[in-house]
């Protein structure tokens, strides 16, 4: 593989770094997870060294060199600019005040000498589902995601492109306020979510949400129930085991997920009507049947016209853990794929 171009992407998180490679002609290299510690708690400089041996590592274990990329693609948890500057008041992994409006991008691409093109870790997830779901017509199709993990990522994708916005802030899904008339249990309090905000998707589709708004509710109406006895975010967290096994007061937590997820489509339905609404996350990285379950309860609550309901499809992001990278490395192709080809050198 020695006259080989390619991309790499590198999903960063509050843990590891994940990187993938691509060949310009669209073919991943790597299968599997190629995971190394982010150091992100550690500061910018020692993560962006990470983020480089993240790309060393992958490299070598496709048994290419440095100067066979192209172009990286880099995502990052958010709040973060359009062109991946870390948001002023920081963010969940960044929380050290030398993160703040720190451009991280901008730093990688300094330490490499080499292009680095920059999405969220929602967006790039939401690129991967559109490109895999959509193959040949991705480019001509339209999609909405949302990725339910600690908080609740997005994602929108217009002819293969995602929409970052201004600001960068586009798809911050989480944050757009649903109706709670029908995904709210009656006397059941409108949930705040971490950000502030009352009402948003966010404040019911995340583990935070669990932790905080729904399993508090829940617990008073199932005040018998084993999770009863737990530390809080160790009983979100087993909530899901519990869904997965047909328990009645986990089912009602993610019915309520479902419900509010359903009300953000029906939200994008008449804000952007894509050709396809994706799910992801832990909520649906489960057993077929509880993550059959959840998909169909999310589309049973999305209102769509006739017109838009013949042709609309509902997904699972695949592959959760690998989305964020490949689909950084997606971004990165793109952007290769426009770069202005260097002159030949000329002997002297």
């Amino acid at each position: 593989m020695a006259d080989t171009t390619v991309v790499v992407g590198i999903d960063n998180g509050g843990t590891s770094n994940n990187a993938t490679v691509l060949t310009l002609d669209g073919r991943f290299l790597v299968d599997q997870l190629v995971e190394t510690p982010s150091e992100v708690r550690a500061g910018p400089q020692a993560a962006v060294e990470a983020m480089a041996r993240s790309l060393d590592g992958v490299l070598a274990l496709t048994g290419l060199s440095r100067d066979q990329v192209s172009a990286v693609g880099l995502d990052t948890p958010g709040p973060a600019s359009a062109t991946g500057v870390i948001s002023s008041k920081g963010s969940t992994n960044f929380s050290q005040p030398a993160w703040r409006g720190h451009d991280i991008r901008g730093a990688l691409e300094r330490r490499l000498g080499l292009p680095v093109i920059y999405h969220n870790d929602g967006n790039a997830a939401a690129l991967y589902a559109h490109h895999v779901h959509f193959g040949v017509d991705a480019m001509h199709r339209s999609s909405v995601s949302a990725i339910v993990g600690t908080g609740l990522g997005g994602g929108l994708v217009e002819y293969g492109r995602v929409i970052a916005g201004a600001a960068g802030m586009a798809g911050e899904l989480g944050h757009v306020h649903v109706p709670l008339t029908d995904v709210l249990a009656p006397g059941q309090p409108v949930p705040v979510c971490a950000c502030g905000f009352a009402g948003d998707v966010e404040s019911v589709a995340s583990l935070t949400a669990i932790e905080r708004n729904l399993l508090p509710y829940w617990l008073t109406r199932f005040p018998d129930h084993p999770l009863a006895g737990e530390p809080p975010a160790r009983a979100a967290k087993l909530v899901r085991g519990y869904g997965e096994r047909g328990d009645e007061m986990a089912r009602e937590i993610f019915a309520q997920q479902a419900r509010a997820l359903g009300a953000l489509f029906t939200i994008a339905a008449n804000f952007t009507d894509p050709h396809a609404y994706f799910v992801g996350g832990g909520v649906v990285e489960t057993v077929p049947e509880f993550r059959d379950w959840f998909l169909a309860t999310v589309r049973e609550h999305t209102v769509l016209r006739d017109e838009q309901a013949a042709s609309a499809t509902f997904a699972l992001v695949p592959e959760r853990d690998m989305a964020g990278a490949r689909g950084a490395a997606l971004a990165a192709l793109a952007a290769a794929r426009e770069l202005p080809v260097p002159p030949p050198l000329v002997g002297h």
